[in-house]
């Protein structure tokens, strides 16, 4: 291969899964943080996927480009091992980008056992899994997957402005009631799972311990740390953060943003306080690229995923 061609194009055609390579953000194929596409999981450690699901929103739909946009953004910082990070995760890891779940959305019945089947066909080979949304109802097919491979109920961890757990017992795909369905099916241990950043009224908690967002500019990032780890402890834990956690300043691309949320700042010291627990799974969701302004909502999302890759490479 002539020189001028050896750094370009990593994601089609890189030899190693380990490893960063640095080439124009601006060109080449988009994956995520340049990982190669493949469908082949042969000593695969992570794999990177989208579901570009937004049938189930309440509000402004759009986040199905979700994973394209966070794909795209992932590009401008994929030259280098995060700031402040005393490792690169690949190479720790060996990460692939699978690309995304097939959904016949002429058919929105199929969609749930669909996520749910695409999940555990990619961890039932060995392989983690990090979902970039996609509407946030795409972490319940996602949890039933993981729960049925690592057992549940699982403990979840939970970054929103909104709870999630509406009630609902029609049995409605939405993205406002799954968590709700969630613990009442098992697949979630409420009583060990933590909702961060919530700032919208729901009286029915389901048992979930929440710290608010007003809870964690008070507190600080050191108090929620201190706090998650007192809950979850050692149990494995799916993580899922609906980006429209921040506040809308730092993601307006989102199809609910709630003022008074989190600053990107506050998210990823969070993540990254949290290194050594069990990380067993883990989504980015909501992004909707058409909301967005200056692709800062994306980029953030690409941010905070490569936060979940770090910390799922420094697994206790």
């Amino acid at each position: 291969m002539p020189a001028e061609e050896k750094d370009l194009d990593s994601g089609a055609f890189r030899e190693s899964l380990y490893g960063t390579v640095s080439e124009p953000t601006f060109g080449g194929v988009v994956s995520f943080m340049r990982r190669k596409y493949s469908r082949s999981l042969d000593g695969v450690d992570l794999v990177v996927t989208g579901v570009p699901l937004d049938t189930t929103t309440t509000n402004r739909p759009g986040a199905r480009f979700g994973p394209r946009a966070v794909r795209a953004a992932s590009t401008i910082m994929a030259w280098e091992r995060p700031y402040g990070m005393e490792f690169d995760p690949f190479d720790r890891l060996a990460v692939v980008d699978y690309g995304d779940c097939y959904l016949d959305l002429g058919r929105p019945e199929s969609v749930p056992a669909a996520i749910e089947e695409h999940a555990a066909k990619i961890i039932g080979q060995g392989a983690g899994l990090l979902t970039l949304g996609g509407d946030h109802f795409i972490a319940w097919p996602l949890m039933r997957a993981h729960a049925s491979k690592f057992g549940a109920p699982l403990a979840l961890l939970h970054f929103d402005a909104h709870s999630d757990t509406w009630s609902d017992d029609a049995g409605r795909v939405s993205h406002g009631t799954m968590f709700y369905h969630g613990v009442r099916d098992g697949t979630i241990d409420a009583a060990n799972s933590v909702q961060i950043g919530l700032r919208t009224h729901n009286p029915d908690t389901m048992g979930f311990n929440i710290l608010t967002a007003p809870w964690v500019h008070e507190r600080g990032v050191d108090a929620v740390v201190r706090e998650v780890r007192k809950i979850i402890g050692n149990r494995p834990v799916y993580v899922s953060f609906d980006i429209d956690c921040l506040d809308p300043s730092a993601a307006p691309g989102t199809g609910t943003p709630v003022c008074g949320g989190l600053s990107s700042h506050q998210a990823m010291s969070i993540l990254r306080g949290l290194r050594g627990m069990d990380v067993i799974g883990m989504d980015v969701v909501e992004v909707a690229p058409a909301y967005d302004v200056g692709e800062i909502t994306a980029l953030a999302a690409a941010h905070v995923a490569m936060e979940l890759v770090c910390l799922y490479a420094s697994r206790g």
